[in-house]
């Protein structure tokens, strides 16, 4: 027997059918002798609804009734699917997030979880009753629900496994697991068995949409052994491959892998801008000038790349900001130009961020030569270029963004 958490996406919970769907899922694991607890999206489209209906009753709202209405979505979702498991025969009951509790910070729209006292769900596990929760919420310091940023579903069944003690926490999702990359773009992209949490945190933040970020961190963190499956799968079907774990892709800490490839995928992000200041005064102190302003305004900066003049009295700084950032960094840049002392800023939206991520790096020479040599074989010109240890990033016009992926996929042997 083993205690697990299940979460279910907006896409698996879309309709009554597909909760029914659902409800099998777990019913099985139940009747596997498992004690469940189970977390639960909106249905899909009904979240963007909700932030609809905010913006049209006042542009500038208050996030704190922002929150009451936009958890409203994982409410009924957790609701439904704790009656079809009745109408199955299963014990169950839906939990909201302040139920638990799950104690977040004051951050209203983008909470952080701060606490969660699992010891009642556990006892109710224990009495073997299935927990249906509603993910993507909590309660604030001062007594309002609290949402977890979009995609916070994923971070609160993280969470629960966490507090619960968890043996393991399955990600079902609409697809089948975690890929070298977006098979899309390369059809023949191969579904990873196993990942470790540092590689799937670049991935997550890079790009890949399987997992929130947070969510990883958390896991990382806290070592929760995490599984992302697919819920469109049969539920009455074989769950286990050859190795006796579900049909996924698990994602653990590096320990647990078998072999180390030297790399284990591509990913990209599209939703980057670029940002260049001309002739900016080279002394002491210009940096923090730059990227202080943009850190008190929480703009996020990626990619850093500094070039001195030959005469050693200015430079010119180029870095990344989200796309959805581009405007108001300008902004904040023109607002500080004098403090600053740069002639003017370039900026581009039409960029991509392609990454090289594997674990293996950190013990093979040559991998990001490799990486440069094949993008100029296809006559790839690199902008911008930031490395760590399991990472290589390149900002690269947009227009090649696939077939840089379809190169490098290919240059490291991630074709199937």
């Amino acid at each position: 027997m083993a205690r697990l958490v299940l979460k279910f996406g907006g896409t698996s919970v879309a309709d009554l059918d597909r909760i029914r769907n659902v409800a099998r899922h777990v019913k099985r694991e139940v009747e596997a002798g498992h004690q469940v607890a189970v977390v639960v999206s909106a249905m899909a489209g009904q979240t963007n609804k909700l932030v609809e209906f905010c913006r049209e009753a006042a542009p500038l709202h208050d996030a704190r009734e922002y929150d009451a209405v936009v958890a409203s979505g994982e409410q009924v979702t957790s609701g439904l699917l704790a009656i079809v498991l009745q109408e199955m025969g299963v014990n169950a009951r839906s939990w909201q997030g302040w139920q638990v509790p799950i104690k977040t910070d004051e951050n209203h729209g983008a909470a952080r979880i701060r606490e969660i006292d699992g010891s009642f769900l556990t006892e109710r596990l224990e009495q073997g009753q299935v927990a249906v929760l509603a993910g993507f919420q909590g309660i604030s310091p001062d007594n309002r629900i609290a949402t977890l940023g979009r995609g916070g579903s994923d971070t609160s069944a993280v969470a629960i496994a966490a507090a619960v003690r968890a043996d393991r926490c399955d990600i079902y999702t609409d697809v089948d697991g975690v890929y070298t990359t977006d098979p899309r773009i390369v059809p023949r992209a191969q579904r990873l068995e196993r990942v470790s949490f540092e590689e799937m945190l670049e991935m997550a933040s890079l790009g890949a949409k399987v997992l929130q970020v947070r969510s990883v961190e958390m896991a990382m963190v806290h070592n929760v052994r995490t599984f992302v499956r697919s819920s469109f799968d049969d539920p009455d079907a074989p769950q286990a491959g050859e190795d006796g774990l579900p049909i996924g892709t698990l994602i653990c800490d590096e320990e647990e892998l078998v072999e180390q490839q030297v790399v284990t995928g591509i990913a990209y992000a599209k939703d980057e801008a670029q940002i260049s200041l001309r002739d900016v005064a080279d002394k002491p102190g210009v940096a923090e000038s730059v990227f202080g302003p943009l850190a008190d305004s929480h703009i996020n900066v990626d990619m850093i790349v500094q070039n001195i003049s030959p005469d050693g009295k200015t430079t010119d700084i180029t870095f990344t900001v989200p796309e959805g950032d581009f405007e108001r960094a300008k902004k904040v840049l023109h607002d500080n130009r004098e403090d600053i002392g740069f002639q003017n800023v370039e900026g581009a939206t039409d960029v991509v961020k392609v990454s090289v991520i594997g674990i293996g790096m950190r013990s093979h020479a040559g991998v990001a030569a490799q990486c440069f040599r094949g993008l100029a074989s296809k006559g790839i010109n690199i902008r911008a270029i930031t490395t760590s240890e399991i990472k290589i990033s390149v900002l690269i016009d947009s227009a090649y963004a696939e077939l840089a992926v379809r190169t490098l996929h290919s240059l490291y042997g991630l074709d199937g």
